[in-house]
């Protein structure tokens, strides 16, 4: 496009600096939070009385904080669920699904220890914990297996087959806790039984130990994807499946890797929130909003261009903005779903703006005219 004498282009990027990055985001953030103003100023609220109160109760309040922590750290395990297939150019839309099975999983294993009705049972621990973090990714694992076994074996697209995958989860998730399932708490409905006070996880200065495992996968995957011979499979198998196979990448394996290994992670975010949150301990009557909750992986993974690191202070903005989203709706007397509307508009912005990532515009000056004219001596 020519503006007088200048013209500008659009010219593809071949590598994006972190710090580019950052500032592509900052301004989506900026962008979106421009564009939310116009809903306070609809519901006759100051937006800088709106915006104060999220992110005040988000990150400032003492009870407001550790929420914010809590929801994070459940975000950035699904994001991690769903950056792993990302790097091999597939798609994890089942991590809802992934996550009711860890969450069946965690819990089986206590109900195989005679858990259901008796909070007051005592088991090891060091024992207990561990199990129930097995059990809640070997269930996630297999139930995303099932994906990437069908992607890779028959080409099965796996956007498909996770999100029927969300559909059966949530129906045997429902069947199991649900008056006369197995795991129905004993003195309510729709909601599992309480575990054992015994294997209530420990806290870290106030959060579950979970934000530790969070933060060293984080560094794991991080190193995986830049040093490892698996991580570089991956990676080439996401930039050209055929050129993969060619150099002898088994392109039945790599599907199935990611897939188990992202449901892994999901069911670890199960166990995170339903086992080892302060306050819960139980396969809460709200399931079916934690495994909404989960798509926010999605958008994280994506702004965080399936950078593990980047992805920690993107889940903890979505985790602050749920949680003071919620508060402010409350206290302001504004219509449900403001912390809905709020993440729906920054998502909608950051992939929208995620366009700069891949190109620049460049403002190119016009060449001068040399003349030849010679010299003559």
């Amino acid at each position: 496009m020519k503006i007088g004498e200048h013209e500008l282009k659009l010219i593809k990027r071949v590598d994006l600096p972190w710090w580019n990055a950052m500032i592509i985001s900052i301004i989506s953030v900026i962008v979106a939070l421009i564009l939310f103003s116009l809903v306070f100023v609809h519901s006759g609220v100051n937006p800088l009385t709106g915006f104060k109160e999220i992110f005040q109760f988000a990150f400032l309040n003492r009870n407001g904080l550790p929420l914010t922590i809590n929801r994070s750290i459940f975000i950035f395990l699904c994001t991690c669920a769903f950056i792993i297939p990302y790097r091999a150019g597939l798609w994890n839309i089942g991590m809802a699904g992934q996550l009711y099975a860890g969450a069946l999983g965690a819990f089986g294993v206590m109900y195989l220890f005679g858990a259901k009705g008796d909070p007051n049972l005592y088991i090891a621990p060091g024992i207990g914990i561990p199990l129930m973090m097995i059990g809640a990714m070997f269930a996630g694992g297999a139930i995303g297996g099932i994906a990437g076994f069908l992607r890779g074996r028959f080409n099965v697209n796996e956007i498909v087959t996770t999100m029927m995958l969300n559909s059966i989860g949530f129906w045997f998730i429902s069947y199991m806790v649900k008056e006369g399932g197995p795991f129905m708490n004993p003195v309510g409905r729709s909601e599992s039984f309480d575990l054992p006070l015994s294997v209530r996880a420990p806290l870290v200065f106030g959060t579950p130990f979970t934000i530790i495992v969070a933060l060293l996968l984080a560094i794991l995957l991080y190193w995986v994807f830049a040093k490892t011979r698996i991580g570089y499979k991956i990676k080439s198998y996401g930039l050209n499946p055929l050129a993969a196979k060619y150099s002898g990448i088994n392109p039945q394996v790599i599907p199935v890797l990611v897939f188990v290994l992202g449901g892994m992670i999901a069911g670890l975010a199960a166990y995170h929130y339903f086992g080892a949150m302060p306050g819960v301990f139980k396969i809460a009557r709200n399931y079916a909003e934690f495994g909404d909750l989960s798509f926010y992986g999605i958008i994280c993974g994506l702004i965080a261009q399936g950078n593990p690191l980047a992805a920690i202070p993107v889940s903890l903005l979505f985790g602050g903005l749920t949680n003071g989203g919620r508060f402010a709706q409350g206290k302001l007397q504004m219509g449900f779903g403001v912390d809905y509307a709020l993440l729906g508009v920054m998502m909608i912005t950051m992939v929208v703006l995620q366009f700069f990532y891949r190109y620049k515009i460049v403002w190119i000056k016009p060449e001068k005219e040399i003349s030849d004219v010679g010299i003559i001596r």
